[in-house]
């Protein structure tokens, strides 16, 4: 692609132009400058594969976006450890890199340190300023108390997960007693409360047989806190527990031979389902905002096409909400591009972009999302799913090769799925 200097274009003009000679030979042969985008997140230590499974996510969708006209992006990534002090330095590396689009989700506890660092930067460099777009960090105070002007949440938060999940468990007769169980950081204390709120409200005959939080990504083995819930005679576990916790959380019940459900967050993936195998069946119930086996030609297509990109089981993780935040980001791009009538190719005013951020509604794979300008919180429809023998009806695709995927059988419109926010928003 070509692109004029605004120097070479008025010397053609007042000069050689008036000779009515060609001006072509001015266009300098320079590529489109791409876009800096800075993934920082946990992709080494224990919950190392959670973070390199979303950037085989976010490249995807990278490269789907520059293989068309317009906007290019370049994805960087940083490992934060999933330490918030890594983080942090991390975030000052990819500024100083030129990144001015950051990208983080995996830890609540990162992306509430990441958005106050990212208020200051923004407050003290205004001609550096950056904006974060969260994936999966889902404490429901980023987008309440904790909002911001620069941050933008693409995932359902905790309470949103929670209630989807409560659908379910409503209609669930055969429960009696519950047991919580989460990481003790930000979000497994939100699920857990959350949990206990909505209960309460829906389903009081349930009594919480127990109930704790454990180290987050320390725990080795699981069987202690497995025989704790198999002793208190729970019918199942909610859990929102991720990674690693929630795969080596599943082997260990399964070992002590727990036979109640598990409503969890993220059990549709890394692991868990080939960790329970058989015992799952009917058991393992996860809320996403989409999972493979939604019964559309949409979603098909784009399961398939992700499959043909990564076509080892070992990297069937996709998460259509990552997909619609590139969209969402390239399409703010353009707005932006054009209401400061430049081109996409030029750097972009981050303030402007964000003010288009608050209003884009997107569409891929028969998904659609808009984000609510109130909080930054993305509205898009929930389902949940139960795990199920690959080939049953409605289990076309499996998870990781395992044999088992997940069978919809609720979905929550964007309109039931919406909360409302304390959110009392600053704007530059």
């Amino acid at each position: 692609m070509f692109i004029v200097s605004r120097w070479a274009l008025k010397f053609c003009t007042a000069a050689l132009c008036a000779l009515a000679l060609p001006c072509s030979f001015v266009l300098a042969q320079t590529p489109v400058a791409p876009i800096k985008l800075a993934m920082i997140e946990g992709l080494s230590g224990p919950n190392g594969n959670a973070g390199e499974a979303v950037y085989r996510n976010l490249i995807w969708a990278v490269e789907r976006v520059n293989a068309r006209a317009g906007v290019k992006l370049l994805l960087e990534r940083y490992d934060s450890k999933g330490q918030n002090e890594e983080a942090l330095s991390a975030l000052r590396s990819a500024i100083d890199n030129g990144a001015r689009i950051i990208l983080q989700g995996n830890s609540s506890a990162n992306a509430a340190a990441l958005i106050d660092a990212i208020n200051k930067h923004n407050s003290r460099e205004p001609d550096k300023r950056v904006l974060f777009l969260n994936y999966s960090a889902v404490d429901p105070s980023l987008t309440n108390e904790k909002c911001s002007f620069w941050h933008f949440r693409f995932d359902a938060h905790a309470d949103m997960r929670m209630a989807a999940l409560m659908d379910v468990i409503k209609d669930d007769k055969a429960l009696k007693g519950a047991y919580l169980i989460g990481q003790d950081y930000s979000f497994g204390q939100a699920v857990l409360r959350e949990a206990r709120r909505q209960l309460g409200a829906l389903r009081p005959d349930v009594h919480i047989v127990g109930e704790e939080l454990h180290p987050m990504a320390r725990v080795k083995d699981f069987l202690p806190y497995a025989t704790k819930i198999k002793a208190s005679g729970a019918q199942a576990v909610i859990t929102g527990n991720w990674g690693n916790d929630l795969t080596l959380l599943i082997k260990a019940a399964k070992e002590v031979g727990f036979e109640g459900k598990f409503y969890t967050f993220y059990g549709n993936a890394l692991g868990a389902p080939a960790a329970i195998g058989e015992a799952g069946i009917g058991r393992v119930v996860a809320v996403a905002e989409w999972l493979p086996n939604v019964q559309t030609a949409g979603s098909d297509a784009f399961y398939r096409s992700f499959r043909v990109r990564y076509p080892q089981a070992a990297d069937d993780y996709v998460h259509m909400r990552m997909q619609l935040l590139i969209e969402a980001l390239v399409q703010a791009i353009d707005s932006a591009s054009k209401a400061n009538a430049v081109g996409s190719h030029i750097a972009p005013d981050i303030a402007l972009v964000a003010a288009h951020m608050e209003r884009v509604s997107v569409t891929l794979g028969g998904q659609s999302g808009t984000m609510r300008a109130q909080d930054h919180q993305f509205q898009q429809p929930l389902v949940v799913g139960v795990m199920d023998r690959q080939g049953t009806s409605g289990v076309k695709y499996d998870v990781e090769g395992s044999g088992y995927g997940f069978r919809v059988v609720k979905t929550v419109t964007a309109e039931s799925a919406e909360l409302p926010s304390s959110c009392k928003m600053l704007r530059p």
